[in-house]
């Protein structure tokens, strides 16, 4: 693909896509159109997503308003109480949580969640952004359903600069008032055969929706370039096993796309040999790496076809947080690219995630890379990687998807 081709649909994109949104939707029928314009029939999958209109939220400490913006399905209501900062994860910090509004570092994830519920808390308050920066953005959040297994406390998300002050001047009270609709609404996959000889598959995905506060375009419009590209390359060469591009919806809510996928097509999964995964790549700075959830010895091939081509990468056997993961959990080997670019040159989930963060001579590369190592298992003879999840891999999945707690 054409570096001008590159820029113009970053541009054409340059807009925050949540996952359900109607923003989101209309990224997906540009990826159609993008494909249509290159003579490739692609064609939606919808799928089911947890919504919300939040009507008011607020947030008061010690009868002061703090900007605020309240969590999306966690309930309607109203909770009062003691405020009550929760620094660490140890048993004692956790049981002084008993009626209290907590707030807490970090993301509100599976296990802090059930570690809230089972010590009382009575309502929550987390916090993102950065006390560096000079923006006050508060990120729109939502009580996941496989998170909350629908037991439910009042949440709000608030700016970092205010969890500072809360902290440093002693708060003792904190009043929260939420009221939302919540429904259901619809997100889709997109997706694009190109058959092969025979019929078995190579899957490649990339998510193209975005944060509340982000265009998206380092995470992930990069890596729905990267199979754009990869899609006009293919449909001029034929190729031993088929190729089904899916460029996933809904990814930044919990890889709900491709977690639909694999649910949707549960009897065809044995006939996917690999998912090739594209996110965040060809930033300005960092390094080409690729996440093997795979055997060791895919890790070394693509050390040596870094050697053999002459782009260095950096592989590693890991579980990816990307839509690479639940075609993992399915027994399907999987190997996930991404440019890794140092924290303080490259950002995301914010608003500096822009085009800015791209460097076109770097998207070819990677693109490049990519396309050679998926060109070459597309045509193998005996497909080279093992259709397997070391037991190790396994381990790591049971973590990532909370069906086991790290220890």
């Amino acid at each position: 693909m054409k570096s001008d081709l590159m820029k113009k649909i970053f541009n054409d994109t340059a807009y925050v896509r949540m996952g359900g949104s109607a923003e989101e939707r209309r990224v997906a029928e540009y990826l159609k159109t993008v494909c249509a314009d290159m003579g490739l029939e692609a064609s939606f999958e919808e799928f089911e997503v947890d919504m919300a209109e939040m009507e008011f939220a607020e947030l008061l400490v010690d009868g002061v308003p703090i900007p605020c913006h309240g969590y999306r399905n966690c309930g309607s209501g109203e909770a009062e109480a003691e405020l009550y900062y929760l620094a660490s994860d140890d048993k004692y910090a956790l049981s002084q949580c008993k009626g209290k509004i907590v707030l807490f570092d970090g993301y509100l994830g599976y296990w802090r969640y059930r570690d809230l519920l089972a010590n009382g808390a009575l309502a929550f308050i987390s916090y993102d952004g950065n006390v560096n920066y000079s923006d006050r953005d508060i990120d729109r959040r939502e009580l996941r359903s496989y998170v909350s297994q629908g037991e439910k406390i009042l949440g709000v998300n608030i700016n970092a600069k205010d969890a500072v002050a809360i902290v440093n001047g002693d708060a003792k009270t904190a009043k929260i008032t939420v009221r939302q609709k919540e429904y259901k609404g619809t997100s889709q996959n997109v997706v694009l055969d190109l058959p092969g000889q025979c019929d078995r598959w190579i899957t490649l995905t990339a998510h193209y929706d975005s944060t509340s506060l982000s265009q998206g375009a380092y995470d992930n419009m990069s890596g729905c370039v990267g199979l754009l590209s990869m899609a006009e390359y293919f449909s001029q060469r034929p190729h031993l096993y088929g190729l089904r591009f899916i460029w996933c919806g809904s990814e930044e809510r919990g890889l709900l796309g491709s977690k639909a996928y694999c649910t949707a097509h549960e009897n065809e999964l044995e006939s996917i040999l690999m998912d090739v995964n594209l996110d965040m790549i060809g930033c300005v700075m960092g390094k080409f790496c690729s996440i093997c959830t795979a055997e060791q010895k895919l890790v070394h091939y693509l050390s040596y076809l870094g050697d053999e081509i002459g782009l260095p990468v950096s592989p590693i056997q890991e579980i990816h947080s990307s839509d690479s993961t639940p075609f993992a959990d399915k027994g399907i080997p999987t190997a996930s690219f991404v440019r890794r670019a140092p924290a303080n040159t490259a950002t995301i989930h914010n608003r500096y995630d822009t085009q800015n963060l791209i460097k076109l001579e770097n998207m070819q590369k990677d693109i490049a890379f990519i396309t050679a190592f998926v060109e070459r298992m597309a045509n193998a003879k005996i497909f080279p990687v093992a259709r397997e999840i070391p037991e190790e891999m396994k381990v790591k999945l049971d973590e990532y998807l909370c069906r086991k707690r790290k220890a």
